[in-house]
C-alpha cells in the first residue's frame, strides 16, 4: 500500500512553481515519493472551498510516516519558503488515502 494526497492549488506564478517541482523533487526521491499525476484546471465546475483551484496533482509516498518525514525535512522548508510559498496563493487538499500498488 501506498499513501498518497490529492492537492489543488492555485498558482499565481508558474515559472516560480517549476522552479520549486525542480529543486525539491530529489529530496520527494529520497523519501520514496513522487507525482503520480499532474494537471492544470482550466475551470472549476464545484467547489467545497472558496480557494480558486487552477493545478490539481496526486503526490505520493511509501507510507504516511515518510509523508510526514519529507515536509519536516528542514532542506525542504527552505525550498518551499523561497519558492513555492511566493508562487502558489492557495492550496487545498482534497484528499488523502490509501492505494494498492
Amino acid at each position: 500500500m501506498a499513501y498518497e494526497r490529492l492537492v489543488g492549488l492555485d498558482v499565481a506564478d508558474e515559472a516560480l512553481y517549476q522552479e520549486y517541482r525542480d529543486r525539491m523533487r530529489p529530496i520527494l526521491a529520497s523519501y520514496g515519493g513522487g507525482f503520480g499525476y499532474d494537471f492544470r484546471i482550466a475551470e472549476t465546475l464545484q467547489s467545497r472551498t472558496d480557494a480558486p483551484i487552477n493545478r490539481v496533482f496526486t503526490l505520493y509516498f511509501p507510507d504516511e510516516a515518510a509523508k510526514d518525514r519529507f515536509f519536516g525535512d528542514p532542506a525542504y522548508k527552505a525550498v518551499r519558503a523561497e519558492t513555492y510559498d511566493k508562487a502558489v496563493r492557495a492550496s487545498t487538499i482534497l484528499a488523502t488515502y490509501e492505494r494498492p500498488d
